[in-house]
């Protein structure tokens, strides 16, 4: 498997569109609100025949404060009660999907938010115990049990109590450490704090620690970020997420507190994005895509180089053979051939609950033409190369003549050295690594043709 990456900035400047993040195919912007229950309880029938492992994803929306960046579904308040009767009503969920899935092993949990720590100690324990209730839950050893952390927000003992519950990936939110940045986006956060709580992970026994950054957000410049780089390497996480600041404004509120004229001009954003793959792969950071970066030894890496590595609602995840239950508000999950996805709106998904249903607002169910083309997103996405034999086709000529209506935009891909269209195979070069999702659209039959996909997605660089 090839792990290098060329940058090249002429080419990221041509192809730096807007355009899905492809966690999923189709995408959430095209699920539909005439997929509800009985679709899902007869996509729930389909998969357990199957039986294949299952991954919980947990939704939690509660935040103390905005940080302004921030696109998530969430609630910002300091009154603990509200997560309280959020609780009820998600443990009325747990006991309604379990019913459904019962007797099916759980290898994988996430926590995300929001800011799921917004649960105390108490709290946290009653949500695990519930889970532990109604869901079969996979050994200690071979199980992932992974939340998402605002350092700002917790203690090393907190840091003790969630390895005690069973957690052993976490994920820490740092953006950015110069000062001026961490003002503009209304997240204060010292290095001293954050990697206090990552030294008590670590003595807690989490094996695996992420730290997320974000490049392009305002007042930030290349001297500063490389500053901020080169401090977290000296932490040495696991692994690195390095996000490109999506600003839609119209899309998500707290966006609007950032004034344009603040965020860099579009040569110093690309400048950021190379500083930061230089940084980390010169410190022995392998790029995974999309984003991702991870050491060598890291599961995420041996996973990519077995062809397992898999790309969902989460990012990039080592459990390529699980369904996927989404539970909280806004959750997302990923059933049979199917997707599926809870309301957005807290008070209909109180109501649903209260009333004894699953709180879904909307979903999908794939056709073979999706199927095909989610795979070869996937192959896009993770493996980097397509073989066309997985799929079916004998050669070059079959595989372009099913996907005729890519080829003009493939042979611009290919003639600019973004990939190669062996006999047998498609593979994206070091330099089409990071335009990943330029590639992928060459497969999106979904994709929307009208100016308003500037609204939907935002820009690949």
């Amino acid at each position: 498997m090839q792990q290098t990456v060329k940058f090249e900035a002429e080419l990221l400047r041509r192809y730096d569109v807007t355009g899905p993040r492809y966690t999923s195919y189709p995408t959430a912007a095209q699920f539909r609100p005439d997929f509800g229950v009985p679709e899902y309880r007869l996509a729930a029938l389909r998969s357990n025949q199957q039986a294949r492992p299952l991954s919980l994803y947990l939704h939690i929306p509660f935040c103390t404060s905005p940080c302004f960046y921030c696109g998530c579904t969430r609630i910002i308040t300091r009154d603990p009660t509200r997560s309280r009767q959020y609780l009820d009503r998600l443990f009325r969920e747990i006991e309604l999907q379990a019913e459904m899935f019962a007797g099916r092993t759980v290898d994988q949990l996430h926590f995300g938010g929001g800011t799921p720590t917004f649960l105390d100690h108490h709290d946290m324990s009653r949500l695990m115990d519930c889970l532990t209730r109604h869901f079969m839950l996979s050994g200690e050893v071979a199980r992932e049990v992974s939340i998402e952390i605002d350092p700002r927000t917790v203690t090393g003992e907190r840091m003790a109590q969630l390895a005690a519950l069973g957690f052993n990936r976490i994920s820490f939110g740092v953006q950015d450490f110069d000062p001026r940045v961490q003002e503009a986006v209304n997240r204060i956060q010292s290095v001293e704090h954050t990697f206090a709580v990552m030294d008590a992970a670590r003595g807690a026994g989490i094996r695996s620690i992420n730290l997320d950054l974000i490049y392009g957000l305002p007042f930030q410049t290349v001297d500063g970020f490389t500053r901020t780089l080169e401090t977290v390497i000296e932490s040495r996480p696991e692994r690195l997420a390095v996000y490109s600041y999506a600003h839609l404004p119209r899309m998500f509120k707290a966006q609007r507190r950032i004034r344009d004229e603040t965020l860099p001009d579009a040569e110093t954003k690309l400048a950021l994005l190379g500083v930061a793959i230089e940084t980390l792969t010169q410190a022995g950071y392998v790029y995974i895509g999309m984003d991702h970066f991870a050491l060598p030894e890291d599961e995420l890496v041996t996973a990519q180089q077995r062809g397992d590595l898999q790309r969902n609602f989460q990012g990039y995840s080592t459990r390529a053979d699980c369904d996927m239950i989404g539970l909280g508000m806004s959750a997302i999950g990923k059933i049979a051939d199917t997707y599926s996805q809870n309301t957005k709106d807290i008070g209909g998904y109180y109501a649903a609950l209260d009333d004894g249903r699953l709180p879904i607002a909307r979903g999908l169910t794939l056709t073979a033409d999706d199927r095909l083309r989610r795979g070869i997103i996937q192959r896009v996405m993770c493996r980097h190369e397509v073989r066309f034999s997985d799929f079916q086709f004998d050669d070059r000529a079959s595989f372009l003549r099913y996907f005729s209506n890519a080829a003009p935009m493939l042979e611009l891909l290919e003639g600019d050295g973004l990939v190669q269209i062996k006999e047998h195979r498609l593979a994206v070069t070091a330099t089409g690594r990071l335009l990943l999702r330029v590639v992928a659209m060459a497969f999106d039959a979904r994709l929307p043709q009208s100016s308003g996909i500037d609204v939907l997605y935002s820009r690949v660089v």
